[in-house]
């Protein structure tokens, strides 16, 4: 076998000891002096330090594949045998919609509400950071309480994403984290479409869309401006701004956030005095219900089923058609009048045999002394069962008379012998006089 010589370029190596000499040349005379030598151990210390922290908080949060395949958790809907909804299902109300379904009007009132400059930081607002650090330490040494909040958008999404509500600033780093990975894997639509679907407004209802039909009995497409503006002022705290418990205190930061809309060229001068002079126009919690919920111990019985026996799974850790989260419609052998009218003749029966004996204190107070008697009845879990019975608090009593306090700030007088037990001959004439009703009416 006949082996040729290569020809390899003659190409001259570079002198790497006269190159290390010329470095030490220059770079010496510096090293030599004490304030450069601590500037650089000091920057490499902080280096690492950086970099120790950031692995430390970044173990566990959501990788990117994660983040690009998240979708908030859905309400399983349950319809009856002809297929009308019977029930739901549900820990986060929510209905999800897509960013270009969203009213450009209502998008810039979150943005003027939350974070004028979402569209042009990169997760974190430094200017805000600076201002809500200091306020942090100032409240630290002086004790005054919570400091004020410094968050983007995308830190709000963040802090959803991590579930965690704790008060520390591990959880403001695991934020400001995540909050670069998201801009660093979604787009500015992206994170605002994960934003208005998930944050909670109050009222049960998760994203604007389930806040909009619970304020106003509207889809996102109907809502007028003001209306817009009050969803937008709910992420911080909706308990504070409720329409009708906090009225005057709803009307002053809705119309905080026209005139930031104003501010930012959203809106005209017209349109937004206009806007303010508007009143909110909300609707009573649970009137715009579409259907009552049915069922009981038999959506019970159907919920366990799903969990357990079809194996679906709770929530989202336990796959992607959980009953809590996977958004699920199931169909039942339910019939809802054979069902309302079986729990109305329970419910009928009940009341007889409970009628007889007098009224009987639940164990129940609200605290009269915070002023708002009427709130806290209305929030009380008390059922009154009829349409037209109202649930009611005693207010006071004097010379056998109650005043009795209803959930809408009416007041009333109950005198003694309306609550007290009557006699079996009395029950028995009201019984009679009920049936003589009923077959009069048929």
């Amino acid at each position: 076998m006949k082996f040729e010589r290569l020809n390899v370029p003659n190409w001259e190596l570079p002198d790497l000891v006269a190159f290390n000499a010329r470095v030490h040349e220059r770079v010496d005379p510096y090293w030599e002096r004490v304030w450069v030598r601590r500037i650089t151990w000091a920057g490499l210390a902080a280096f690492i330090l950086f970099g120790a922290v950031w692995l430390y908080f970044a173990t566990g949060l959501p990788s990117s594949e994660k983040l690009l395949a998240y979708e908030p958790p859905l309400p399983t809907n349950v319809r009856g045998y002809d297929g009308d909804p019977v029930q739901t299902f549900a820990r986060e109300r929510r209905v999800e919609l897509s960013y270009d379904e969203f009213p450009p009007m209502l998008v810039q009132a979150f943005i003027s509400a939350e974070d004028k400059t979402f569209f042009k930081h990169h997760g974190i607002d430094y200017t805000g950071l600076i201002g809500a650090v200091g306020d942090y330490a100032a409240k630290s040494i002086t004790g005054g309480g919570r400091a004020r909040g410094g968050s983007t958008i995308t830190q709000q999404v963040a802090k959803y994403l991590l579930k965690d509500s704790s008060y520390n600033v591990g959880r403001k780093v695991r934020e400001a984290i995540l909050a670069f990975r998201l801009e660093s894997t979604l787009s500015k639509e992206q994170i605002l479409e994960l934003y208005l679907n998930s944050i909670f407004l109050g009222r049960n209802a998760y994203g604007v869309q389930a806040s909009s039909r619970a304020y106003f009995d509207k889809d996102v497409n109907e809502l007028t401006l003001p209306e817009a503006a009050y969803l937008a002022v709910l992420p911080k705290a909706p308990a504070n701004y409720d329409p009708e418990r906090a009225t005057q205190k709803a009307l002053n930061r809705r119309n905080y956030v026209l005139k930031e809309m104003y501010n930012n060229g959203y809106i005209t001068e017209e349109q937004w005095k206009q806007a303010a002079a508007t009143p909110l126009g909300t609707i009573r919690y649970g009137s715009n219900e579409k259907f009552h919920q049915q069922g009981g111990y038999f959506m019970e019985e159907v919920r366990r089923q799903l969990i357990k026996t079809l194996k679906f799974g709770e929530n989202s850790d336990d796959g992607p058609n959980s009953v809590y989260g996977g958004g699920l419609w199931v169909r039942t052998s339910m019939v809802p009048k054979m069902q309302d009218a079986a729990a109305q003749s329970l419910r009928d029966g009940l009341t007889r045999f409970d009628g007889g004996r007098g009224w009987r204190d639940l164990g129940m107070s609200v605290d009269l002394d915070k002023g708002d008697w009427a709130g806290q009845l209305d929030r009380a879990p008390v059922g009154v069962g009829y349409p037209d019975w109202r649930k009611a608090v005693v207010l006071s009593k004097s010379d056998g008379v109650a005043s009795i306090g209803f959930s809408n700030g009416s007041t009333a007088s109950l005198p003694a012998s309306g609550a007290s037990r009557r006699s079996r001959r009395q029950a028995l004439r009201c019984r009679c006089a009920a049936k003589a009703a009923r077959r009069s009416m048929r």
